[in-house]
């Protein structure tokens, strides 16, 4: 059976490139969307979220902020705006960000932004979703990150 090559990109880095993927699925702007082999073309937007790639039994968790995914000849390439694997996520960090952005929806200041404060307790969650998902699989019995 085929598989796909995958790649994810930011400006500064390759996050991760990986070969005989089963399966990547990503957070697009109109839902999460599914890419197995021969798959279509497709270039689409994506927005926060976990990017999710099988690889045999394994089941890996990326954070991915905004960019592009393409599929093209069983190759899915992602270029993101913010890419950052689950072992990455600073969760003291995202836990700041999260308690950040929630108090300030709920002071609701008049020079806030909401789309902007909206989208950063997205974020910090997603992260904080993320590296807790990384962390129960590493700590089960026979698990794998």
């Amino acid at each position: 059976m085929a598989k796909l090559k995958f790649e994810i990109l930011t400006a500064e880095r390759v996050v991760l490139a990986e070969d005989e993927v089963d399966a990547v699925v990503a957070p697009g702007v109109e839902g999460e969307l599914a890419i197995l082999p021969d798959h279509a073309p497709l270039i689409t937007m994506l927005q926060i979220g976990e990017l999710r790639i099988r690889k045999g039994g394994e089941e890996r968790s990326l954070f991915v902020s905004g960019g592009f995914l393409e599929v093209h000849n069983n190759k899915v390439t992602i270029l993101a705006d913010v890419a950052e694997r689950a072992e990455e996520i600073d969760v003291e960090r995202a836990e700041a960000a999260r308690r950040r952005a929630e108090e300030r929806l709920k002071a609701r200041p008049p020079d806030l932004d909401l789309a902007r404060a909206e989208a950063a307790l997205r974020r910090a969650t997603y992260r904080l979703r993320i590296a807790e998902k990384y962390r129960r699989r590493r700590e089960s019995p026979g698990g794998s990150a």
